[in-house]
């Protein structure tokens, strides 16, 4: 249950960055464009009076010298700020705050560039009542203006653009804040997880410790069923043996059956005795190694249970709690085969692969859901949490009717502890 609502938290919370995210751009992006509209029809209507101020520079010139060459630098001012004039009407189109300083703006402009033809055209008319125009200054008022009103339309373009300023900073402010946020928040998750490995590992190496332990109180038990069990099962068979000889031939035939079936089941119970000390601790595994250990299994149990089984066993330099997760694995699976697979064969690799121990255990029989496994099968549950604490993996492959596929990969030891 907490790991559904650590996802629709974490899944809420990429959702609130990434609309934010969104958002703080989309709103950057804009304000930036209406930026550049702004700074560059404040530069247009800047640029309309320094235009004005050349056509008027080439008017005097003209007049006062008669030079036609002055006329060229006038006709292209005068073409620039009717130009400029029509790019600012548009940009400023349906904004009633600057209606009133555009309007005077053009009014005064073309007032202005009507004044400065009409002295020129005096000038080249002969008419000499130019000079008293030229000297009279009448288009200063005019061309003031003018000015007043451009700087009037700057100054409304500058507060935009200080506004559209003050939305970009916002907007990354707000993302900030978010990636802030986000961040404080990826690192109280983050180190949430670290305690929640840790706390794994340390469950993963207590895990390890206690299937030590047992393995060791196998052994153990193990010594004094060899050891008990064994002197018991001997006396019993000298006593036996004795038994018969002094039995004397006129004895009744029941009695010597009755005898020949003690024996056997003296037999049985020695048979017995070896299986139980070697499945609580294989003498093989500890005195002649892993490979041997397995040969030694896999025979017995096509002895038991009729099963063909192949095997591919080659030595891997493993460390001694890993060889014994192995032999268990083995064990496990071979056991799990016989009770519930209904395989006719099997398969059994051990052998070092790309830097580590392959061990795999397959067959041909019923297979299984590996997500639906009863409760009270946790043999390969316990086996996968002692392989990964070891620093290895296991894989489980099966599906009804189609067999099952069993493979573990642990680390190899550098410096193994020969069996």
């Amino acid at each position: 249950m907490r790991s559904a609502w650590a996802l629709l938290f974490a899944l809420a919370l990429a959702a609130v960055v990434i609309a934010t995210g969104e958002w703080a751009h989309e709103a950057a992006r804009s304000s930036q464009h209406s930026l550049a509209e702004r700074s560059r029809a404040r530069l247009i209507v800047a640029g309309v009076l320094r235009r004005l101020v050349d056509a008027e520079t080439a008017q005097r010139g003209y007049l006062l010298t008669g030079r036609r060459e002055h006329l060229a630098p006038y006709r292209d001012a005068d073409a620039d700020v009717l130009r400029g004039l029509a790019e600012v009407r548009e940009h400023f189109s349906g904004d009633a705050a600057s209606a009133e300083a555009l309007e005077t703006l053009n009014r005064g402009a073309r007032k202005r560039l009507a004044e400065l033809a009409t002295t020129i055209a005096m000038r080249d008319a002969g008419d000499a009542r130019w000079m008293a125009l030229l000297v009279a200054d009448g288009g200063r008022a005019t061309m003031d203006g003018a000015r007043a009103a451009a700087r009037r339309l700057m100054a409304l373009e500058d507060e935009r653009i200080d506004a559209e300023r003050a939305v970009i900073d916002a907007a990354l402010d707000r993302g900030r804040v978010v990636v802030h946020a986000t961040t404080l928040l990826a690192l109280i998750g983050f180190v949430f997880l670290l305690r929640k490995q840790r706390a794994l590992a340390a469950a993963q190496r207590e895990q390890a410790r206690l299937q030590d332990a047992r393995e060791t109180e196998r052994r153990d038990v193990a010594r004094r069923l060899h050891d008990d069990l064994g002197a018991m099962f001997t006396a019993a068979k000298l006593d036996m043996t004795r038994l018969k000889r002094a039995w004397p031939e006129a004895a009744t035939r029941a009695a010597g059956e009755r005898l020949a079936h003690l024996d056997s089941m003296l037999d049985d119970g020695v048979a017995l005795k070896r299986r139980l000390i070697e499945t609580l601790s294989p003498a093989a595994l500890h005195h002649l190694g892993l490979r041997a250990a397995i040969e030694f299994l896999v025979a017995d149990f096509r002895r038991r249970s009729g099963i063909a089984v192949a095997l591919d066993a080659r030595e891997v330099a493993l460390a001694e709690p890993a060889r014994i997760v192995v032999y268990r694995l083995v064990q496990e699976c071979l056991h799990n085969l016989q009770r519930h697979a209904g395989a006719g064969s099997a398969g059994v690799v051990l052998r070092p692969e790309q830097g580590e121990a392959l061990v795999r255990v397959c067959d041909d029989g019923r297979g299984f859901d590996p997500a639906r496994v009863p409760p009270e099968r946790h043999g390969l549950l316990e086996l996968r949490q002692r392989i990964a604490a070891l620093g290895g993996r296991l894989e489980v492959r099966s599906a009804p009717g189609r067999g099952t596929r069993i493979e573990a990969h642990l680390p190899l030891a550098a410096n193994p502890r020969s069996p």
